[in-house]
């Protein structure tokens, strides 16, 4: 391979004219051969055993020019982009020049990372919340965790009442005529949860199992099947069975039964403690975008729109797996929803160019600031990912390479030095100092 001329043609883009030479292209094209020719029928010979420059006189002698060129480009375009020193963003464009048996001349349109100039990254101010955690957000556990202990409990001694879970029969008549979609059978139904139309549950309240009794109602005017919107209707309804939550007490002996502790005090203690954690680490990531935001404010860049265009692939695909998981498809979510490919992705267009905009910005703070990953610390990153992955950390080396892993630390410590340089400020603090100003 030879480099005959790299010219910058626009922003962001290279022009590569790059040489293959005799000898590398001749074996190509004997690969080429020994790939195709068993597919190949000359007569007077068994098919796959014509020579070479017998298919050669029969076909051209380019018949196997386009696999030879096809095999080698790559890497030769790779070895002049290191050559050339450019960093490429996309897939480039290729256009053979020339062919013969001496080699091949190809052109190769480029498009490359952009150039970065950052404002300032440090000593920056930004608010910061407290992790304030109020006794009503510990009761709040405590009530969703007595919700989960609760036993359902079936009544017989009492009228219906709202929260309680009730099974009913059920048949819809408009004008005395049964309607599609209106009836159900030993349907369940939590009275006060508003899954049936204004009015419904209301008129099951303070009725008893077994008995008989009608739901006078109308559907709401914007209701979704047209032809019942706005209009009166008879619901004939049986209420089969009732039942309700029973509830522990909430005491020291509840905090033995449900947690490791011994007293509800300690229970409480430790979802005070668990809510402020979370609560310190929510506001720490909130103040960290807020600063990485000013950094991505500050920063000058003519960013090419592949690169906002692959990102915004990678999260269409992140998207997919994760319905994947759940069951399900990208072609399926979007027959539901009634949406296109391209309208769709679109839908991820700002976080897309938010996300380039940042790693750009914490990639130049890495060059300016010199910062680095030591062996060790990609050693320790691929032996984490084996633990979350339960994968041998050999076989993730074989697919993430340690430049990646150490670009990827770098980054985080870029993250890291803005966060350590920064003032962070409460809210009403920051209000002050602009009044002040």
């Amino acid at each position: 391979m030879s480099l005959i001329s790299a010219e910058k043609t626009g922003t962001n883009q290279h022009e590569l004219k790059v040489s293959v030479g005799k000898e590398a292209f001749a074996a190509a094209v004997e690969k080429a051969y020994r790939k195709n020719v068993k597919n190949i029928s000359v007569p007077g010979f068994r098919k796959g055993k014509a020579p070479k420059h017998i298919i050669e006189k029969l076909y051209g002698e380019g018949v196997f020019y386009e696999d030879a060129v096809n095999s080698l480009y790559p890497e030769a375009y790779a070895a002049a982009v290191e050559e050339a020193g450019l960093e490429p963003v996309d897939r480039p464009e290729i256009e053979v020049e020339e062919v013969s048996g001496d080699g091949f001349t190809f052109k190769a349109v480029v498009t490359v990372r952009p150039e970065v100039t950052l404002g300032e990254y440090k000593g920056l101010t930004a608010e910061k919340a407290e992790a304030n955690v109020t006794d009503a957000m510990v009761e709040a556990e405590i009530d969703r965790l007595k919700e989960r202990n609760a036993r359902v409990i079936t009544v017989e001694d009492r009228p219906a009442e709202n929260g309680d879970q009730t099974v009913i029969d059920f048949e819809g008549f408009i004008d005395g005529v049964p309607f599609e979609g209106g009836k159900g059978e030993k349907f369940d139904l939590t009275l006060g949860s508003g899954q049936f139309i204004p009015g419904f549950e209301d008129q099951i309240v303070g009725k008893n199992v077994g008995d008989e009794f009608d739901v006078d109602v109308t559907f709401p005017e914007d209701y979704q099947a047209e032809e019942l919107a706005g209009k009166p209707a008879v619901f004939k309804c049986r209420l089969h069975e009732l039942k309700t939550k029973e509830y522990p007490e909430v005491d020291d002996e509840f905090a033995k039964d449900v947690s490791d502790f011994d007293t509800l005090a300690e229970l409480k203690e430790d979802f005070r403690k668990k809510l402020t954690e979370a609560a310190e680490k929510r506001a720490q990531e909130e103040f960290e975008n807020k600063l990485i935001d000013q950094v991505v404010e500050g920063m000058q860049s003519e960013i090419p729109p592949c690169m906002i265009d692959n990102k915004m692939e990678d999260l269409v695909k992140d998207f997919d797996y994760r319905l994947q998981a759940q069951g399900m498809n990208l072609e399926t979510y979007l027959k539901y929803t009634g949406s296109g490919l391209d309208a769709f992705k679109q839908n991820f267009a700002p976080q897309a160019e938010r996300q380039v905009k940042i790693r750009l910005a914490l990639e130049k703070i890495v060059e300016l600031e010199g910062l680095k990953a030591s062996d060790e610390e990609v050693e320790a990153e691929y032996a984490k990912m084996a633990g979350t992955y339960s994968m041998e950390a050999d076989k993730i080396k074989q697919f993430i390479p340690a430049k990646d892993i150490a670009l990827d630390l770098a980054v985080n410590k870029a993250i890291d030095l803005v966060r350590e340089s920064a003032k962070a400020v409460a809210p009403a603090e920051k209000k002050e100092e602009k009044t002040e100003e």
